[in-house]
């Protein structure tokens, strides 16, 4: 599989982190390359670094790690996207994190996946933390990582990356439930800032007996 990370800011280099850690190699597509050079080569020769457009052009799962603002131009700047994953790692956020621009009828991933012709639509490693992403190692067990979409085969894929980096993946149906994990990760956001909680926390799945 190979993989594009488009964006190289917290959420970026934090997947990044994980998935070289791991084993995988990884292309950052960013518009200016000099200005994140240091920061990819210190992840290591799994990780190389190139303009948004090439990191696309190679690659045939992209994770798109950067404001929700930037998915639509980005979506529409490749005329066929031909079959290729494309996994929505943003949310719809409102200025001071105040809430979602987006919800009840549609989500985000909703609206990239109307953008994006031709690719395959996942919504995932957008419900908890930058530090949960780079190291979701914690005593109590695994941390939850729900992912939806509209193709079985591309959602399958996307929970395996989620369990290979440490999470307990969640299949979650149809990308349409994407407008109840935007929402899910306004929780997380409202319990680190707003409630003092901080950002080293994760929700996790309890099973009884």
């Amino acid at each position: 599989m190979s993989i594009a990370i488009i964006g190289a800011g917290n959420v970026g280099m934090a997947l990044g982190q994980a998935l070289t850690r791991r084993g995988e190699t990884v292309v950052f597509g960013v518009p200016e390359p000099q200005k994140y050079a240091a920061a990819v080569a210190a992840l290591g020769e799994r990780a190389r670094l190139t303009t948004t457009h090439d990191a696309i052009a190679v690659s045939d799962l992209v994770i798109l790690a950067v404001p929700h603002a930037a998915t639509a131009g980005i979506a529409q700047s490749v005329t066929d996207w031909q079959g290729r994953v494309l996994v929505d790692a943003t949310n719809p956020l409102a200025p001071g994190l105040a809430g979602l621009t987006l919800g009840t009828t549609t989500s985000g991933a909703e609206v990239l996946a109307q953008q994006a012709r031709g690719a395959r639509v996942v919504k995932a490693f957008n419900s908890t933390g930058a530090e949960n992403m780079a190291d979701a190692a914690y005593a109590g067990g695994l941390p939850m990582m729900p992912v939806c979409g509209d193709d079985a085969e591309a959602r399958q894929r996307v929970m395996a990356l989620a369990t290979l980096i440490g999470f307990e993946a969640v299949d979650m149906g149809p990308l349409m439930v994407a407008r109840y994990l935007e929402p899910f990760a306004m929780t997380w956001i409202h319990l680190a800032f707003r409630q003092g909680m901080g950002r080293r926390f994760a929700f996790g799945l309890l099973r009884r007996g």
